[in-house]
């Protein structure tokens, strides 16, 4: 399905991929999040994504013209994965809501893996 809005000008309409692609960009912003996973539920591998495929890490659907939003990402090895977490469901809500006028109805956040980066 997708997001429709309307306004006393006409309607605009916008497609689930658009919306993924956009939550996964705004979740590789946040601080202690290495990248986004895409899960083989076949074989339950997770692998990293790269960046331009950041939106395959996300679950989206609208209900009632409202977004449900489901990410799955691998944190930093040594970072409060609370804190992470928080700064994900604070900066994706924010951020999707002002790009599509829509609600978020609610944001899950998976974490898939760990990973040591080499930022020291």
């Amino acid at each position: 399905m997708k997001g429709k809005m309307s306004t006393n000008m006409g309607s605009v309409e916008i497609d689930r991929d658009v919306l993924a692609k956009y939550a996964g960009a705004a979740t590789m912003e946040c601080i202690g999040i290495v990248g986004m996973a895409s899960v083989n539920v076949k074989d339950g591998v997770t692998r990293l994504l790269k960046k331009e495929n950041a939106g395959r890490g996300v679950n989206l659907n609208i209900i009632d013209n409202k977004i449900v939003i489901e990410l799955h990402v691998i944190v930093a090895y040594g970072v409060s994965i609370r804190a992470v977490a928080q700064n994900v469901l604070e900066n994706v809500r924010y951020r999707v809501e002002a790009y599509t006028g829509m609600k978020v109805d609610r944001i899950d956040v998976i974490v898939e893996g760990v990973r040591i980066t080499d930022e020291d």
